[in-house]
């Protein structure tokens, strides 16, 4: 026997043990199992290697691990309103409250994920606007910064926001940088070695641990949070680069959506950002401490809860949550994404309200960032084109929120698109928000966006040519490991 069938004996014996793997020993679906068959099957020696980077199964590791968060108060809120709840005594002080009570529960029981009342929410859809209003926030701190981005660049606005932390932290304010080792991988560790030095803390949220290797590069925790002084936060679509200020000529104006907030749901904010920093940390983990937590000030009666999710969760809550507030809807449902790639419980809740006379407006970019992704995005919005939704294509550059509202009253805004990468494999972080006023201006934010948008009809894509629809159905065959 020449050591080339020895070779491919072992390769074989190899695919056919991943194979049992993927089937047997993880906890998948359907869909992404026979992805990973095909990738295992067809290209034996490099399937074999993208499964050891891409298809390790975090659903049964604990990540995350807090003990202080006890006295944080959360447990007991949540004990709570979920006892009120059941008992059919909790008091909804709105309508949209009322309307979406089987989806404050979902969140509650799911996520641990309390209904705050008293936020404020301002609105950015411009970069520019976003980041001008940030660095006057980190300007003002006074005690601590907590900065969580998924990318960070070393570009003019990386290094404006970099150098705004530097002074901050010379003025004896804590300052704290957590970034994603894939996202941020054009970043050098060097970029921050002043802040370090003037007594900043940075930490890399799943680093290699050998250089150009990471077994866990699958895993990316996309979540955009800052908090500062523990009475402002900010949640949304924005990363930290000059494309997000339309800058990039390949993609243009960055049409995004982010949320400023104040009010109690800050807290919740804060914790997320603890436990994804003590998880990173190795050295300096954030104990509990009261400052961190300070009693809001906020005097509006804005109604949210903040959810996340992850590969390491039992639920995939954030998407749980998509699909209880499409099946809750009525009359209308609206929502932006720039990747449109839903599980078959996800699409078929869309499906489903399309079919019962519910208004479905679906935004999606014009041009991808990831070819493979946009062409699945194609394949299931025609699904959706059949069944009577109504698709815009943005043509003012390129669209990056992540938004959803229902029925004029409930909204989400955050870090999580509609694809099964954010849903299952990403870390991410949504406001659920119940408020008819946050609602309106999200709406009043989509229809100047229709302006810049054409309709995509269902005529327009049966005819678009072989080739595209050869490319839509190999991209949503591997949609399941994009």
């Amino acid at each position: 026997m020449n050591i080339t069938t020895i070779l491919l004996s072992l390769v074989l014996i190899l695919n056919i043990v991943f194979a049992f793997v993927v089937v047997f020993g993880e906890r998948r679906d359907a869909s992404s199992a026979w992805a990973w068959l095909l990738v295992l099957s067809f290209i034996p020696v490099l399937g074999f290697f993208l499964y050891l980077f891409l298809g390790q199964n975090l659903s049964r590791t604990r990540l995350f691990t807090w003990e202080d968060k006890k006295k944080i108060g959360i447990e007991q809120d949540i004990a709570y309103q979920l006892d009120q709840i059941r008992s059919g005594t909790f008091k909804y002080q709105k309508e949209s409250e009322f309307n979406a009570q089987e989806l404050i529960f979902l969140h509650l029981l799911g996520n641990d994920a309390p209904l705050t009342r008293d936020n404020s929410v301002d609105i950015f859809t411009d970069g520019k606007e976003k980041f001008e209003q940030l660095l006057k926030d980190i300007a003002s701190a006074k005690h601590h910064i907590h900065i969580q981005y998924y990318i960070i660049k070393k570009d003019n606005l990386g290094k404006r926001i970099r150098d705004a932390l530097i002074e901050k932290a010379k003025e004896g304010v804590k300052v704290r940088v957590l970034y994603d080792e894939l996202g941020s991988r054009g970043l050098s560790r060097k970029f921050f070695d002043e802040l370090r030095q003037v007594g900043g803390e940075v930490e890399v949220f799943f680093p290699s641990k050998f250089r150009l290797i990471n077994f866990r590069l699958n895993y990316r925790n996309h979540r955009k949070i800052v908090i500062v002084d523990g009475k402002t936060s900010y949640i949304g679509g924005f990363n930290i680069g000059d494309e997000y200020l339309g800058l990039n000529p390949r993609f243009g104006y960055w049409r995004d959506t982010h949320l400023r907030i104040h009010g109690t749901s800050v807290h919740a904010i804060q914790t997320r950002f603890i436990l994804d920093w003590n998880q990173a940390s190795n050295s300096h983990d954030i104990d509990y401490d009261p400052i961190l937590f300070p009693k809001p000030t906020s005097k509006d009666n804005v109604g949210m809860q903040i959810v996340t999710s992850g590969p390491d969760a039992e639920w995939s809550q954030i998407k749980n949550g998509y699909i209880k507030m499409i099946s809750l809807a009525k009359e209308s449902i609206l929502i932006q994404t720039p990747y449109f790639i839903p599980d078959a419980s996800l699409l078929d809740t869309i499906r489903i309200a399309c079919l019962s006379g519910v208004d479905v407006k679906i935004m999606i970019p014009n041009k991808p960032d990831h070819i493979f992704v946009y062409w699945a995005t194609l394949s299931h919005i025609g699904e959706l084109l059949k069944a009577g939704a109504q698709v815009y294509i943005y043509d003012n550059g390129f669209l990056h929120a992540k938004t959803v509202v229902i029925d004029d009253e409930v909204s989400s805004v955050g870090t999580a698109n509609i694809d099964i990468r954010s849903l299952n494999l990403n870390f991410e972080i949504n406001a659920f928000i119940y408020d008819r006023q946050i609602a309106k201006k999200l709406i009043n934010a989509f229809n100047k966006d229709i302006e810049k948008s054409r309709l995509l009809t269902w005529a327009e894509y049966q005819n678009r040519s072989k080739w595209i629809q050869l490319k839509e159905s190999v991209s949503r065959l591997l949609s399941p490991i994009l």
